[in-house]
């Protein structure tokens, strides 16, 4: 079987800010408007390259937020709130969730501390927000000052700390989008699983790492240090249309053989790591 692990956001959709040209699908819908896009390349191709992997969205949007998407068929799986909660054909699993709690036990503190320190910062612009009771998320209008005095300030070795635009997120670091792609290998059972994942941020990474293959902006790369995967340095065109492009590259390149071993042949695509932590015998 091949996984495919994708982020949502500015990965596979873009929000209505971003100039992904005319050619485009509308994937999300709030209050009445549209406000979330795929081209319409990456939303036929994606739809197509279902029926060869098994694909499941993973974001830290929550369940409500993940719900307004439109992707065409619904995926049999989709990990939301950074990985805390599990949707299995559209029904919240209570025992991943409540596992998922317990894993982020060892960060309550740094979580209590963090909280404090988002609520009295002058510059914040939003109320504080404990996601399911798994992570903090506010708005600065100094983002990158409240991230330099939270990771000043709070135990790095529990929490992990992120930026995204006027967003910044508190999150237990088992919390994090690897650990829950482990998880999902665990729970399908099958012993032989080829993985790839795309992502753009640093949320993303754990995930990256955790795969056989990974595609990921050529920045990310560079500032996470990540090696062996599909690079993509934005003159390929739009990053969704670069990833899917690549996915449906390889699985065109598998013989039937490969195809029931679950490898790819190291002689038609060299840049698949032939030896991956990710891969189950």
């Amino acid at each position: 079987m091949i996984v495919f692990y994708a982020d949502l956001d500015n990965t596979l959709l873009y929000s209505y800010r971003h100039d992904i040209g005319h050619d485009k699908v509308g994937v999300e819908t709030y209050q009445g408007r549209t406000i979330s896009f795929m081209t319409s390349y990456a939303y036929e191709l994606l739809n197509r390259l279902r029926e060869q992997v098994m694909f499941i969205p993973v974001t830290t949007r929550t369940r409500e937020q993940y719900e307004r998407i439109r992707l065409g068929s619904s995926p049999p799986y989709a990990l939301v709130c950074n990985g805390g909660v599990l949707l299995d054909h559209g029904q919240e699993d209570t025992a991943w969730y409540e596992n998922s709690v317990k894993l982020t036990t060892g960060a309550r503190d740094a979580l209590c501390r963090g909280r404090e320190y988002m609520e009295r910062d002058p510059h914040r612009i939003f109320e504080v927000r404990c996601v399911r009771e798994l992570f903090l998320f506010t708005k600065s209008a100094e983002p990158r000052e409240m991230v330099k005095n939270l990771r000043d300030r709070l135990d790095g070795g529990s929490v992990d700390i992120f930026q995204n635009g006027e967003k910044v997120y508190i999150v237990p670091v088992q919390l994090n989008k690897g650990m829950a792609c482990r998880r999902v290998r665990e729970r399908l059972g099958m012993k032989k699983i080829y993985t790839v994942a795309a992502g753009d941020s640093g949320f993303d990474v754990p995930m990256l790492r955790a795969a056989d293959l990974f595609l990921a902006p050529a920045a990310l790369c560079d500032a996470y240090d990540l090696q062996g995967g599909e690079i993509w340095s934005g003159e390929e065109g739009i990053f969704s249309d670069f990833i899917l492009r690549h996915l449906s590259g390889y699985l065109s390149a598998l013989s039937d053989g490969e195809r029931e071993s679950g490898l790819f042949s190291a002689s038609r695509s060299s840049s698949i790591r032939s030896s991956s932590p990710g891969w189950s015998k």
